[in-house]
């Protein structure tokens, strides 16, 4: 039997698309107010006028409309309308990171070595990072020196990404005078105009979905592309299969720029090697680097080493082009990788915070494979505990109805994992709404998903169903908040036996690790 907490409709303003007119005639208004009187909240407010709302996403998803050559048209005509050309993004030094799983944990890596090297070698100057989605707040995806940009900052380079684009008179047939891109190639846009305006000479792109027709692919000439390990993930844009798949992600490679990846399963590989031959493209596929062998990398499992791997190899090619002096370890990594890679921060990603009631495992897995190793992360983690309580799984996936299928494999993989059989005893099914009171956080508002859906909890209720045939006895709740769903977990950890903890696993979206991250350290951005 299911519980359900009471309906979410009855308790949270779940923030009605915003009409992008209303905005814009809004900040269009405030141009003629000094600048700085346009604040970061402002900021979020115009770029979440910018999501494309659920109706459209269903109405063009019936229509078998999906991104193509014309995207990426696009983006070049707005880059043109902020004042750039491609040629412009040369002096980026551009490291872009395609896959489908460890994308985000490779240029995390590479940053945290270029770090290592620019603090002993002065070179880079300046690192960017430009990663997605966001954990806790927007300007998380844009960053500087590991940081991301101070909400200052984010707030007059946005509206100057803004007014450029009102005020341009530089006619591209691709888009409307006076328009602008969508939400995520918005931030992609603004994320150019910071890092060339910052003076950043190395910046990592990690690209959002795909790569042939991604926002991020108006880079002609990167110093470097990686593509990490492929899968299943994005069906209805990429395909559904892997190969399909391996199609869009060599989109990144380019011309006259190296490229490397880490072995695939055959199918993909086969068609990474058949468009770097068509591209005339150098193509390195890496084995597992030996120099890795000492090195502490988390967790300490295979495809961590893989992206480490494949991070090393794009930091060795941008540091050849940046620093003269630069010579690779043939035998060994230097201190600086070696401390990369060992001390790189990436949040929400295997990740481990204990407290009173519970010891809470957070990972953003979202694939059947990744769901699987998060799996498999979560019970060596209860393993190595002498205080381990119940088993506790908080999930969500919301807008995709093919995440159900992804239970059985999360499911199975624990109880296969644990040493006595034993799976989660209590299963917890929210949504993305990260507060009782007050519903979402600015940087969290989602206009992409269907707001009924939310409030009747559709997704979850399909997810209990299927979880109450996986393991019929397990306690499985629908709980409506992020926030209300810790609060139940730490209730279970406090009626645990002795000292007992909880043992909590947060999985299934980013989106859900961010709002439970901002609620477990009532941060404002990691």
């Amino acid at each position: 039997m299911h519980h359900v907490l009471r309906p979410i409709a009855s308790r949270l303003p779940l923030c009605p698309p915003l009409r992008s007119l209303t905005i814009t005639n809004y900040f269009t208004s405030k141009r003629t107010m000094a600048s700085n009187t346009r604040t970061y909240n402002d900021a979020i407010d115009a770029l979440n006028s910018l999501q494309t709302p659920f109706a459209v996403i269903e109405a063009r998803r019936k229509a078998g409309i999906r991104p193509d050559a014309h995207s990426v048209k696009e983006m070049r005509a707005y880059l043109a309308r902020i004042g750039y050309s491609s040629q412009d993004l040369d002096r980026l030094n551009i490291v872009h990171v395609a896959g489908t799983k460890g994308k985000g944990s490779t240029c995390a890596f590479v940053d945290s070595i270029l770090t290592r090297h620019q603090r002993t070698h002065g070179v880079p100057k300046r690192i960017g990072l430009f990663t997605s989605p966001h954990l806790i707040a927007v300007r998380e995806r844009i960053r500087i020196d590991s940081k991301p940009i101070s909400e200052e900052q984010f707030a007059r380079y946005f509206f100057e990404v803004w007014d450029r684009l009102e005020a341009s008179e530089v006619a591209k047939d691709e888009v409307a005078l006076g328009s602008k891109p969508i939400y995520a190639r918005y931030l992609t846009l603004m994320s150019y105009h910071v890092y060339l305006s910052e003076g950043v000479d190395v910046a990592i792109y990690e690209t959002g979905i795909g790569g042939e027709y991604d926002a991020t692919n108006v880079v002609d000439r990167p110093v470097a592309s990686g593509i990490s390990t492929l899968g299943i993930d994005h069906v209805f844009v990429l395909g559904d299969t892997v190969d399909k798949i391996a199609w869009h992600k060599a989109g990144i490679m380019k011309t006259g720029s190296p490229a490397f990846t880490i072995e695939q399963v055959p199918s993909a590989a086969q068609v990474l090697k058949d468009r770097a031959v068509e591209k005339g493209v150098d193509l390195k596929i890496l084995e597992v680097d030996p120099r890795l062998d000492g090195v502490k990398i988390r967790p300490d499992a295979l495809f961590q080493k893989k992206n480490a791997t494949l991070a090393i190899a794009l930091a060795e090619t941008a540091l050849k082009k940046l620093d003269p002096s630069f010579t690779p370890g043939a035998e060994r990594l230097s201190p600086e990788f070696v401390e990369g890679l060992e001390q790189v921060v990436w949040r929400g990603r295997c990740e481990v915070k204990e407290e009173e009631q519970a010891v809470w495992h957070l990972d953003g897995a979202h694939t059947v494979d990744s769901l699987k190793v998060a799996g498999r992360w979560f019970v060596e983690e209860c393993v190595k505990k002498s205080k381990g309580g119940p088993k506790v799984l908080i999930f969500n996936q919301q807008g995709r109805s093919e995440a159900v299928d992804f239970l059985d494999g999360l499911c199975n993989t624990v109880k296969n994992a644990d040493p006595e059989g034993k799976g989660f005893s209590h299963v917890i099914f929210c949504t993305n709404v990260t507060y009782a009171k007050t519903g979402y956080k600015k940087d969290f508002v989602n206009h992409q998903y269907n707001p009924k859906d939310i409030e009747n909890m559709t997704q979850q209720r399909v997810f209990a169903d299927r979880w109450s045939t996986l393991d019929p006895s397990a306690n499985i709740m629908l709980i409506p908040t992020i926030e209300e769903a810790i609060n139940k977990a730490r209730s279970l950890g406090e009626a645990a036996e002795g000292d007992q903890k909880a043992q909590a696993l947060i999985t299934g979206s980013l989106h859900l690790v961010g709002g439970a991250l901002g609620i477990l350290e009532k941060a404002d951005a990691l």
